[in-house]
């Protein structure tokens, strides 16, 4: 007898769910709740004897799903939300099923050469040649620690003495706050250098900020809260002219790379030594997935290859991902991205980032004929920033609360040079600039409701 025996009905019932779930899709009426709502539904479901699968399966559908915010819904335009395609989320509930070990070569052989042939996709947009590599990890602060970690091996190999002073990092003062987390967890300083009015990070402002103790530049390729893109082509000069390590964080912007007419925009990305993007941003993967790659595969070996002698039975002439970031033990991550591409073909990536970028400018363009409502910012890559005149902050809280209770549009506030505004994000090729708008009109009345 099985020590947990589970009923085959279930089983079905649970495939039934997920199909309905994956062709449906999210319901926008749901949302986080607080504790003291979700204590006494869930209340007593750990229990000594169990509550039978049946029970727990209904509170997990009627209770715990519809307490979640669900981020793939066209309307849901906060953050960098997550937008799965139909093929990438059916593929994830089959690679949970097929239990996959991939994090060393013995264990996941197929799996991984699958992942990185869409790692290899990902180079060939940077332009980067064979020596390129790397793995998918959990999110894009996993991947920008392990990314800075091997900069830092990289420059001590290279380097006879240690710099007078502490180490550190050169970016924008607009990079992700991982960056400032990663400097935290690695000890290391962060000179953050202002941007130009539009969020882009020029060379001659990083240069005059450089200081001997800098082992890295980290160049935004899409700043999470403006879309900009930093001068890659002259911060490549810059670490170039100073043997310093560039890093592009494109967690979000980066999957532009896919629209042939977006690659102009990330100019010096082949003289890059590493780069993030996250599928499960604008490249239509579920969570969580962060794809990490080198120039030279052998920077991320160097740093992070670990030894043991549990370890020693490996086969290390072949790919192990463990070698590549801050990891051991891990899932095959990349590979609903892989079987999304071998579905759809690279062309169609293209075309439905083009398609986001279009919706973006016809939404800004709609912004612009609104009464009382002032562009701020952009289109850059996706992003739009925007206010209403006659809102105060107070009311802009309240408006963005109500339609985010509706499920109308998920549109938070944030702040850009230090006054509160709209932001949109669009990386869903379902989202339609007419429905945005039609919610967005509201905000001519200069009322919170």
């Amino acid at each position: 007898m099985r020590p947990f025996p589970y009923p085959a009905t279930m089983v079905d019932r649970v495939l039934d769910w997920t199909r309905g779930r994956i062709l449906g899709g999210p319901d926008p009426t749901h949302g986080a709740q607080d504790r003291a709502t979700l204590d006494p539904l869930l209340g007593g479901s750990i229990t000594p004897s169990g509550i039978g699968a049946e029970r727990a399966f209904a509170l997990f559908t009627d209770r715990i799903v519809p307490a979640t915010r669900p981020f793939g819904h066209p309307t849901s335009l906060s953050f960098v939300a997550s937008a799965p395609s139909q093929a990438a989320l059916s593929f994830d509930a089959a690679l949970g099923a097929a239990g996959i070990f991939a994090g060393n070569w013995d264990g996941g052989a197929g799996a991984i050469h699958a992942e990185n042939q869409a790692l290899r996709w990902l180079s060939d947009l940077a332009g980067w040649d064979g020596q390129a590599g790397g793995v998918f990890v959990a999110g894009g602060t996993l991947g920008n620690l392990s990314a800075l970690h091997a900069a830092r091996t990289w420059k001590e190999r290279r380097t006879a003495s240690p710099p007078a002073g502490r180490r550190a990092i050169l970016c924008s003062t607009d990079a992700h706050s991982s960056i400032r987390a990663v400097a935290r967890v690695m000890d290391v300083d962060v000179i953050a250098v202002p941007p130009d009015p539009s969020g882009g990070l020029a060379a001659p402002v990083a240069r005059a900020a450089l200081t001997p103790g800098v082992f890295a530049i980290v160049a935004n390729a899409g700043a999470t809260n403006s879309g900009a893109v930093d001068d890659i082509a002259g911060l490549a000069d810059l670490a170039r002219d100073h043997d310093l390590w560039l890093h592009l964080d494109g967690a979000y912007g980066l999957a532009a790379l896919a629209d042939p007419a977006m690659r102009p925009i990330f100019s010096g990305i082949e003289r890059a030594h590493s780069f993030i993007v996250d599928p499960h941003k604008w490249l239509f993967a579920p969570y969580d997935s962060c794809a990490l790659i080198y120039r030279n595969a052998a920077d991320g070996a160097n740093a992070h290859g670990q030894r043991a002698e549990y370890l020693d039975a490996l086969d290390d002439t072949h790919w192990n991902p463990s070698d590549y970031a801050l990891h051991l033990t891990r899932r095959a991550r990349g590979l609903p991205l892989w079987y999304a591409l071998a579905t759809h073909g690279t062309e169609a990536y293209g075309a439905a980032i083009a398609a986001t970028i279009d919706t973006a400018r016809q939404i800004a363009d709609g912004i612009d004929a609104m009464p009382g409502v002032q562009r701020i910012l952009g289109p850059q890559l996706s992003v739009i920033l925007f206010r209403p005149d006659a809102m105060t902050d107070r009311d802009m809280d309240v408006w963005a609360e109500r339609h985010r209770r509706s499920g109308a549009l998920l549109c938070l506030p944030t702040v850009w040079r230090g006054q509160k505004v709209f932001r949109l994000c669009i990386v869903n090729p379902e989202t339609r600039a007419k429905d945005v708008l039609a919610v967005l009109r509201t905000l001519s009345e200069g009322q919170p409701s």
